[in-house]
């Protein structure tokens, strides 16, 4: 009897490890958890409970009741946590379990994390799997479609990929065969600057390379941000990496977002550290960086060019969204019967119509962070209303088919990349100007829409359309420049959206107008005569000059001048220097000279 009591208090007594679910003794849970968090409990016998002969690595507090064998961690409020209280009523269920170190909608890799350091692991509900210390690999059902969909949490963020396998578009860039990509797999990372739209992937891509780099712990990774980042934190960090590298050689990879806001100066903090391989610099940027990122620094990195997401990408991006949802999508069968009982009994069962993800694939302008959140917030509402209907208050789950109506009804705004201030402005102007060359009037009529629709200033327009009569135009047909004048003053007049006809009228006049170029040439040959010439320009020739006192008179200022408008015939006269005496400007190149 006096057996029993013991095993009953021994078990009583036991703490239960939160990550490998093995009973412990009081005296020993600190030094097992020290162990197990940093990836070896695989390794703890049951000898390390029995053996209570060595000092644990930390001394657990004991209560200032008279029991000596009851530690302050057995007790809620004592300053503890309260996942390692003693359970006395039952051991806890494997649903229960499995919750105690998966986050509420995603598994956590947590893997050589401290305690207290669970939250900041990178999550991936996508996966569908937990890997416990890197080896074995667990299969857990994900959260139902609604329970993912009402998180706060925007769902490109919540589905972001973690390997390159979940990484769609961009082939051209971290392709199978290509260079990037077999650096990468090797863990040989240069520094990149990742130069792409919004949407297309720079930051995926560098969560992608941290998160093979903490998995295979060959490089510490820092994120920052250029919006929010002084130069004295990026110093800070530099420091830090500094230490890194001389204490555990180990190599520092710093990423930049936005790293264009990041002025010359600032830009120049990195140059010496990324130079002497201190820190990998991985920077991403919308803008061109050969005018916004240092040219020193440029050189020292390797530029990406990652383009707008395909049609195709976007709807592999959103097939792999609504099968980690389980959402049903219609006309399609499962590839998984389980997913037909994706509910609980009283969530609503969530299907979409194949148009409606299409719709979003073509909408998102190649936009992958928009295309998710549209589906996000498609499904959100229709889930919203469906909960609100008095009909759903019966317990019966409720049926929600998300349309293509609705996903319209999301996408209200202009999809349209331009940037007035960023590179899309001048590529856009640039095909505008080259289609009215081309004497092409729907596509002169297609830019000026992708300029106009985009939000930019139809007075610049306006203004280069003027600057193109005189260029392109010219005397071929003299009457484009006061059509263009004209146009400038009528949108100067009457602004935005009114004036948007006027600039199609002028575009279109432009467009089929003969062109020539006779006087750009011209003139642009006057300036490579004046800018080639060796030595002093000459003078004036004396006839040329105007004697307006009696010493310029005395001097030969005028002398010689031959007054056209007192001669009934052309006058024979010259009026260039003696020095380009015969000099045709239409027809002299600069190597005549």
């Amino acid at each position: 009897m006096a057996q029993a009591d013991e095993m009953s208090s021994s078990a009583a007594d036991s703490v239960q490890c939160p990550v490998c679910l093995k009973d412990f003794t009081p005296t020993t849970i600190n030094k097992h958890l020290d162990v197990c968090l940093l990836g070896g409990a695989a390794d703890t016998t049951a000898s390390t409970m029995a053996d209570n002969s060595e000092p644990p690595l930390k001394k657990p507090r004991v209560s200032g009741g008279s029991a000596p064998a009851s530690p302050a961690v057995n007790k809620p409020g004592a300053g503890s946590f309260s996942l390692f209280h003693t359970n006395k009523l039952k051991p806890p269920q494997p649903g229960e379990r499995a919750g105690l170190f998966l986050s509420k909608h995603s598994p956590v890799n947590n893997k050589g994390l401290k305690r207290g350091a669970v939250e900041e692991a990178d999550t991936e509900p996508a996966a569908g799997t937990e890997t416990v210390r890197g080896q074995t690999s667990v299969s857990v059902k994900a959260p139902p479609a609604p329970s993912l969909l009402t998180m706060s949490k925007p769902l490109a963020e919540i589905l972001r990929p973690n390997t390159l396998d979940q990484y769609f578009g961009q082939s051209q860039v971290v392709g199978e065969q290509t260079l990037i990509r077999s650096l990468l797999d090797s863990q040989e990372i240069p520094s990149l600057i990742l130069w792409g739209p919004p949407g297309c992937g720079k930051t995926t891509l560098a969560h992608i390379i941290a998160s093979t780099s903490k998995k295979n712990g060959t490089a510490r990774f820092v994120s920052l941000s250029a919006t929010s980042t002084s130069t004295n934190e990026v110093r800070e960090v530099i420091k830090q990496a500094q230490n890194e590298l001389r204490l555990c050689k180990r190599k520092t990879i710093m990423f930049i977002d936005e790293i264009h806001r990041f002025n010359k100066s600032q830009q120049d903090t990195f140059l010496p550290h990324v130079e002497c391989g201190t820190v990998t610099l991985i920077g991403a940027t919308t803008e061109n960086p050969s005018f916004q990122v240092n040219a020193a620094l440029l050189s020292r990195c390797r530029v990406l060019v990652l383009e707008r997401l395909s049609v195709e990408a976007m709807g592999s991006i959103l097939d792999r969204a609504v099968a980690t949802l389980r959402i049903r999508v219609l006309g399609r069968e499962l590839s998984n019967p389980e997913d037909q009982d994706q509910t609980d009994g009283h969530e609503p069962k969530i299907s979409i119509e194949q148009k409606a993800l299409d719709t979003i694939a073509c909408l998102c302008d190649g936009d992958a962070r928009t295309g998710l959140n549209s589906l996000q917030l498609a499904v959100q509402a229709q889930v919203s209303l469906t909960r609100s209907c008095p009909s759903a208050q019966n317990g019966s789950p409720q049926e929600i088919v998300v349309t293509e109506d609705h996903v319209k009804e999301g996408l209200q705004r202009s999809h349209i990349l331009y940037d007035k201030a960023g590179e899309e402005h001048y590529n856009c102007i640039s095909a505008l100007h080259k289609s009215m060359r081309g004497s092409q009037e729907n596509a002169s009529l297609y830019w000026l829409g992708r300029m106009l629709e985009g939000g930019e200033d139809p007075l610049y327009v306006a203004r280069r359309l003027v600057r193109f009569a005189s260029e392109d135009v010219g005397m071929a047909d003299p009457s484009a420049l006061p059509q263009a004048v004209s146009a400038f003053q009528a949108c100067h007049f009457i602004g935005m959206p009114e004036c948007e006809v006027i600039l199609a009228q002028c575009v279109v006049y432009l467009a089929r107008a003969a062109k020539s170029v006779e006087i750009y040439k011209a003139y642009s040959n006057v300036k490579a005569c004046l800018r080639n010439h060796k030595g002093p320009l000459p003078p004036v020739p004396l006839h040329l000059r105007n004697a307006p006192t009696r010493l310029m008179k005395q001097l030969g200022y005028a002398k010689g001048y031959k007054y056209n408008p007192a001669f009934g015939n052309p006058v024979e006269q010259e009026y260039l220097p003696e020095e380009l005496k015969g000099i045709d400007f239409f027809t002299w190149t600069p190597s005549d000279s």
